[in-house]
């Protein structure tokens, strides 16, 4: 059984810049490495959501793209809170979003998508999930518009190391 570890960290970035685009924000997540016998790379959604928890957009999702008869799509459900927010109405591979799981390591990425954040509070979530291992997701609400260099962080126990989301 899975267990899942979600952590919120309240933050508030404010500025004086109009509506932008979500390309203005920088995503670091780190995936740690872990000491076990048998590892698998994790799988990893990252979306926002509307502080009323309405889904604005998927704006990562790592998962094992190039696998025969496209198996790794059947696990993408184990992303249990992406799944039953926005996630089974995906069509994937998406441009922009999908990729190939990843090493571990920290992993960085524009959020490059062209939904529009009006004026307002959200959050970014970001779960991951590995084979023979847990569950954990980790939530940063953010206000929109931002203050430029201006940081929400977050810090994982299990399958997460330290994620966070800078303002350009």
């Amino acid at each position: 059984m899975h267990k899942l570890l979600v952590h919120a960290v309240p933050l508030t970035l404010v500025g004086l810049v109009p509506v932008a685009t979500a390309a203005d924000l920088d995503l670091r997540i780190e995936i740690p490495k872990l000491a076990v016998a048998e590892y698998h790379k994790p799988y990893v959604a990252a979306w926002i959501e509307r502080d009323d928890g309405s889904v604005v957009s998927t704006v990562a999702l790592w998962y094992e793209v190039r696998s025969r008869n496209d198996e790794g799509e059947k696990y993408l459900k184990d992303l249990r809170q992406w799944w039953r927010r926005t996630g089974r109405d995906l069509k994937v591979p998406a441009d922009g979003i999908t990729g190939a799981t990843r090493a571990p390591g920290d992993q960085q990425l524009p959020l490059a998508t062209a939904t529009k954040l009006e004026p307002g509070k959200y959050k970014l979530v970001v779960e991951a999930a590995r084979e023979n291992g847990g569950r954990e997701s980790l939530t940063l609400p953010f206000t929109w518009p931002a203050a430029n260099g201006t940081v929400a962080s977050a810090q994982g126990r299990e399958e997460l190391g330290t994620v966070s989301l800078r303002a350009q």
